[in-house]
């Protein structure tokens, strides 16, 4: 299975750290934010990676290189300076995705979550990995029944951690160009095409620079690790 990692943001609530630097390069721990991921994907039994990068986006391609030191194959998916949005961003990686179901996984996460177990996931359209709402996004985004199927309606929402399993079809006859992912997953979802888990291990959003230091905390202190 192939994974897509979204390193295309131009990680505004970074700034200055971004003006720079891709917010996917910014150090933790002794080594970048993707990096962690990229380690974590590969343990996993993930090697064929497409990262897509927009602002600064040459620096990812010149310090990641091919992957191989990683044990990865990555590949690239240029979206210029402005960058396509997550739909849109997707779209335009589909002819390195191929046409079997594939993993996207946030580059501006971390997380503890077990990849590998997403590889025997069935999966219809869509399937996402749900966790609490952090303090910085009480509201949440989508409500998980109890058969596993993502639904419009529910007693409580949750967080979409940036991590799903997607059929290209989800993306057909959609125009090339920017697009964003929620409002194609929540046509699927009312059409009753998405399923999802929730998971409670560790997991954070690392959207501001008080969030990169608490995490280069919880590396160095070994709390968490790749």
């Amino acid at each position: 299975m192939k994974v897509m990692i979204l390193a295309a943001g131009r990680g505004e609530r970074m700034r200055p750290l971004t003006d720079y630097t891709p917010k996917p390069l910014l150090p933790v721990a002794g080594k970048t934010i993707i990096e962690h991921t990229i380690n974590q994907l590969v343990s996993a039994g993930f090697k064929d990676m497409i990262i897509n990068h927009a602002h600064l986006g040459q620096q990812i391609e010149a310090y990641l290189g091919n992957g191989q030191r990683y044990g990865a194959n990555i590949q690239y998916s240029s979206e210029g300076e402005q960058g396509l949005e997550t739909a849109g961003g997707i779209i335009n990686a589909l002819p390195l995705l191929g046409n079997d179901i594939f993993l996207v996984v946030n580059g501006d996460i971390a997380t503890d979550f077990p990849f590998a177990e997403l590889k025997s996931q069935a999966v219809d359209l869509a399937h996402l990995v749900l966790v609490d709402n952090p303090e910085h996004h009480p509201e949440g985004d989508f409500y998980l029944d109890s058969t596993g199927k993502i639904i419009d309606n529910g007693t409580e929402k949750l967080t979409f951690s940036g991590i799903g399993l997607y059929r290209p079809e989800l993306f057909s006859n959609i125009p090339a160009g920017s697009s964003k992912l929620g409002p194609l997953l929540r046509q699927a979802i009312g059409n009753q095409r998405v399923s999802g888990q929730k998971f409670a291990g560790f997991w954070m959003d690392i959207g501001t620079p008080g969030r990169l230091q608490e995490l280069n905390l919880l590396y160095t202190t070994r709390i968490i690790h790749d």
